[in-house]
């Protein structure tokens, strides 16, 4: 599998992000980073603020205070429109795929033409990764099975061409067997070069696919470490991740 190696660049770094809903505060000094072809796991019980904090970066709630910065530009407070086109891909929790439109549709209807035509994705090439796609190509996003509803959202994430992929309980209420495909999807992703941030709650699929993982509590990382050392914690898994 492609991992980053030492002093890969530095894809997307939050310092110190502070965000808010309302007068209620949500993330507490976030702080972590992303280098280039890596996969991060953010990790932790629900609302710890690991969705607040990717829809933070995505620009849907913008920070009072920090700073994020992807590929060197700083992207804190920008519109969701603006984060999308600098680069960075949402397969968002709850898939919210378009249900009046076809597959197809919904998959070129936000796809964008980046980078080296060999590596670009295209519909051709995401019918590979997921061949049923390709089968549904003429159903409507309504007629679709759940587990078929989450790789058009994959899918439709990836038909941006994003330097930077974002999934967000990618696998949730998803049978066995669909979960099973959509890591093997995401292992392949990685194989490829694919940069990741995944949040989920299956830690084991976790631990064989990502590089560095982030613990969230309470708004804030309260630990990161490789895959080995959250092993070897049964400690934190216990007391963060409750297992």
């Amino acid at each position: 599998m492609a991992s980053p190696t030492p002093g890969s660049p530095v894809l997307l770094e939050l310092k110190e992000v502070e965000s808010y809903y309302g007068s209620s505060q949500a993330l507490f000094g976030m702080s972590f980073d992303v280098r280039e072809s890596e996969v991060i796991a953010l990790i932790g019980r629900n609302g710890m603020g690991k969705s607040t904090t990717v829809k933070t970066v995505m620009g849907m709630l913008k920070p009072r205070s920090g700073s994020i910065a992807f590929c060197g530009n700083e992207i804190a407070g920008q519109s969701s429109h603006s984060v999308a086109g600098a680069g960075i891909g949402l397969v968002p929790e709850g898939r919210r795929i378009f249900a009046q439109l076809t597959v197809r549709e919904n998959l070129v209807a936000t796809a964008r033409a980046r980078g080296s035509y060999a590596g670009r994705w295209t519909l051709e090439r995401v019918y590979g990764l997921f061949p049923r796609l390709r089968e549904r190509a003429a159903n409507l996003g309504s007629n679709l099975s759940g587990g078929e509803q989450q790789m058009l959202a994959i899918g439709r994430a990836l038909m941006t061409n994003p330097r930077l992929l974002i999934l967000d309980e990618a696998t949730e209420g998803l049978a066995p067997r669909i979960r099973a495909e959509i890591w093997a999807c995401l292992r392949d992703l990685k194989r490829a070069g694919t940069s990741m941030i995944v949040i989920d709650k299956n830690i084991g699929p976790l631990l064989w696919l990502a590089d560095r993982h982030h613990i969230v509590e309470k708004g804030r990382v309260v630990w990161s470490g490789d895959s080995t050392s959250l092993r070897e914690r049964r400690d934190l898994q216990q007391e963060y991740l409750g297992i």
